[in-house]
């Protein structure tokens, strides 16, 4: 997708975003564990170092032609977006999605160049663009908005979290080949904003009644790009230009086919290899670039990096507010306050990671900054808080006791899936102790895991939801969402009427302000609260050559290639 870029700056940097994406704790929960193609960086929101040379800097002219070799660490479980927790930057380069959204949060016509909401806000009428057609030849049509939408939403996808972002969603009629009607079973303000999200990226719906494994590893869409060959597992994907794309949305730099022949996106899981095939010239862009690499590579005129601060929860530990010594909500106050979150972050990565000031990133629409004041360390009043708890007594070792039980909390993860966190989870360990607290580190298989989550057996629990609107809010704090029979994003077990009122009353209305003030009494609450005890705010890195240019972020923090030119 490429609409015109908004350009943003923060001292010397500068950056460029465009459209959005959702990952959360259910499918953290889930095999797939939601790792995203380029999981941490950046420094704080809307940054990216300014590139080295002014021809980078203006950009130049584009050129066309060329193979963009793009490294990443991993890629999806499966390509289809609305099955699996694919990544957007896999899915995106083939899939359009009906409407786009700008840096500001608002949402732009795409393959919908208009639409109507009803009075009750739960009809939208779409009128759909013309002479638009999927890479297979099939006509883009009301019909085939109606066949992506079932398919999210069918019990045989399974999808991981695309369904999700629409639950709302009733059912779609076509009313004429450019105008469909969608139902919502209940006002959802976020409805347009999980449309745009490559997660309801739209597919030839000649494909979508074919068996689901085969679109694990090849989508056709009406995007920029088409892949003949597919994804292949543990290797990657070729995308090749299409010559008759027309359909950017208005605004976009080119309105016409991809200036590259081709985007060759290649996994490299190791960081140390990932970053060599960049400076070595096997590859254009890298993504992930580790933080301790980050500094070294900005230094080197042949290179630009370019982040982007995911919009959503940050990525943070969830206390149990249900059971176990954590429903005390002191407890939860002196771990916030006691423990020295952003020295932490500092020291493992470098400043590359923003420490996280409260329950929504600051690139979030509608981030309520007056909590952040509450998420400062603060020793002595952790201590006096533990006193006021009655865990006074220290045993042998340093912990605190009450009664002659030590205070001591289970956080659960798997192993898998937390091998980039394991030093910063040695680090928490370390602090808690100091302040009287044991964290007992579990390393679980999947299994176990889950059983032990669904049960509400344990203290903490990580997870991050990239989600570019406040509605993320509702899925990681609404009560409706706690994990009991089935897997979902609410770790915390976190209920309190007011929020899900609160919440409630701001999906169903479209008056901004009103929003704005709800979404942050809401995150007052769960500060008040502790519900949540948000480390760094999860983010996007690309490390390129500086003969790489044109590559725009989309609102939900990844890179988009399909502007990318290649200077000769």
């Amino acid at each position: 997708m490429r609409p015109q870029p908004t350009t943003l700056t923060s001292g010397h940097a500068t950056r460029h975003r465009t459209p959005a994406r959702s990952t959360g704790f259910r499918s953290r929960l889930a095999l797939v564990a939601a790792l995203t193609v380029l999981p941490l960086t950046a420094a704080c929101a809307g940054s990216a170092t300014t590139p080295k040379s002014a021809d980078a800097a203006a950009g130049g002219k584009p050129v066309d032609g060329g193979t963009l070799t793009l490294a990443v660490p991993y890629g999806p479980t499966c390509l289809d977006p609305h099955q699996g927790q694919a990544d957007a930057l896999f899915s995106r380069a083939a899939l359009d999605s009906l409407v786009w959204q700008d840096d500001g949060g608002a949402i732009q016509p795409w393959l919908a160049k208009s639409w109507k909401i009803s009075e009750d806000q739960k009809t939208y009428t779409f009128t759909l663009r013309t002479g638009i057609t999927f890479s297979d030849g099939t006509p883009f049509d009301a019909a085939a908005v109606k066949a992506n939408l079932d398919h999210v939403v069918a019990p045989t996808t399974k999808s991981a979290g695309a369904a999700q972002l629409i639950e709302n969603y009733r059912s779609a009629r076509v009313v004429d080949p450019q105008t469909v009607e969608v139902t919502l079973a209940a006002p959802a303000s976020s409805f347009l904003t999980g449309l745009a999200s490559p997660s309801l990226g739209i597919e030839s719906p000649a494909t979508l009644t074919a068996d689901p494994k085969a679109l694990c590893s090849k989508i056709v869409g009406t995007g920029p790009f088409t892949s003949a060959e597919g994804f292949t597992p543990q290797q990657g994907i070729t995308y090749q230009r299409r010559a008759d794309y027309a359909w950017a949305p208005e605004g976009s730099a080119n309105r016409g086919a991809a200036h590259l022949e081709k985007l060759a996106v290649r996994i490299v899981p190791d960081n140390s290899s990932r970053l060599g095939a960049l400076t070595s010239g096997q590859a254009d862009a890298a993504a992930a670039i580790a933080p301790v690499n980050v500094a070294k590579l900005k230094a080197d005129a042949k290179f630009t990096v370019q982040s982007a601060v995911s919009p959503g929860v940050p990525w943070s530990l969830n206390p149990n507010t249900e059971k176990g010594p954590l429903t005390d909500v002191r407890l939860r106050k002196a771990l916030r306050n006691g423990i020295d979150w952003h020295l932490i972050v500092q020291k493992l990565y470098f400043g590359v990671y923003p420490a996280a000031t409260g329950p929504l990133s600051p690139s979030t629409p509608q981030y309520a900054a007056a909590v952040a004041d509450q998420y400062k360390y603060d020793a002595a009043a952790a201590g006096k808080l533990l006193d006021d708890a009655g865990w006074t007594a220290r045993d042998g070792e340093g912990y605190r006791t009450k009664g002659g039980k030590r205070l001591s909390l289970d956080f659960l993860y798997i192993g898998e899936y937390f091998s980039q966190y394991t030093a910063l989870a040695t680090q928490v360990q370390a602090a808690a102790k100091d302040l009287g607290v044991e964290i007992r580190n579990q390393n679980l298989d999947t299994g176990t895991y889950v059983k032990r989550v669904l049960s509400g057996d344990y203290d903490l629990l990580n997870s991050s939801a990239n989600n570019a609107s406040p509605d993320a809010l509702r899925l990681v704090f609404g009560s409706a969402h706690i994990p009991t029979a089935k897997i979902d994003n609410n770790a915390a077990r976190y209920h309190d009427d007011q929020v899900d009122s609160q919440l409630a009353e701001a999906l169903a209305t479209t008056d901004v302000q009103k929003q704005k003030n709800l979404y942050a009494s809401v995150q007052q609450k769960v500060t008040d609260d502790a519900a949540i005890l948000p480390v760094f705010s999860n983010a996007s890195v690309l490390g390129t050559s500086v003969k790489v240019h044109g590559v725009l972020f989309e609102q939900q923090s990844f890179p988009n290639f399909a502007d990318a030119w290649l200077a000769q």
